[in-house]
């Protein structure tokens, strides 16, 4: 069956998650994760897009990027190579070493943006490696606190920053605050789930709703609407962008519920 072509964002953003192929590791040492991160630069420089965030785990990488005058398949795609030939030699091995696609999401609006954000800097803390987010070396968060990091220049802060209303380095805090707050963001899951189709979801939805029309959430009270979608969301194999897609509403109120 042919694979169906990557939905295309409107703002040009999406939030990317690559994996080790059979859930391994991808990074064995502090030399592999910095190895990536100057991949990630030097990329830039024949492809130019922009990194907005990213977070470098043991068998995946979240990063979300922008892309430029190239779509998002070629610019990971260079990124990928670049890295499994560099690691190959190291290790001696040979092989594939990521899963054979990407998954990726569109990011369409600016509170999604920054949800989205938030799920790749806590990360780290929602698989229990570290109970903080500045405990953990690998994301992009010290770029965003003024923090010097390597490589220089790799993440561009400035959306982000102008959306929080961020000017100097006494409104970090905002940043941070918003960083930590305790929150059920769900973007893109890393375990692999037997998805449901639109359709089945469709009838579920209708039938929670008591409607003919998965779209009837939209008008229905804030907290009616909550609960339904706490139910929708504890489903097994749904994605937010799949639910976005049925009921019409944005990723942000669906990944906030």
């Amino acid at each position: 069956m042919p694979r169906q072509p990557r939905s295309k964002s409107s703002t040009g953003v999406y939030h990317v998650m690559v994996r080790g192929v059979n859930r391994q590791n991808i990074f064995c040492d502090d030399e592999d994760r910095q190895k990536y991160l100057y991949i990630l630069k030097n990329v830039q420089a024949t492809d130019p897009y922009r990194i907005l965030g990213y977070c470098l785990m043991n068998n995946h990488v979240h990063l979300l990027l922008q892309e430029g005058d190239n779509n998002i398949a070629q610019v990971m795609k260079r990124i990928g190579v670049a890295y499994v030939r560099w690691f190959n030699k190291k290790y001696n091995r040979v092989g594939h070493l990521f899963q054979d696609r990407f998954k990726s999401e569109e990011v369409e609006e600016e509170a999604y943006l920054l949800t989205v954000l938030r799920y790749i800097h806590q990360n780290p803390i929602k698989a229990k490696l570290v109970i903080s987010i500045d405990a953990y070396q690998w994301t992009s968060y010290r770029a965003y606190i003024g923090e010097k990091t390597y490589p220089m220049d790799l993440v561009e802060t400035e959306l982000i920053n102008d959306l929080l209303g961020i000017s100097d380095k006494k409104s970090f805090e905002v940043f941070e605050q918003y960083m930590q707050e305790p929150n059920k963001d769900d973007c893109l899951e890393v375990d692999e789930k037997q998805p449901l189709t639109d359709k089945e979801l469709q009838k579920i939805i209708e039938s929670l709703t008591n409607s003919s029309s998965p779209t009837s959430i939209k008008h229905m009270e804030k907290a009616q609407r909550l609960e339904i979608l706490k139910e929708i969301k504890s489903l097994e194999g749904v994605t937010v962008r799949q639910i976005s897609r049925i009921t019409g509403l944005g990723r942000y109120i669906i990944a906030n519920a």
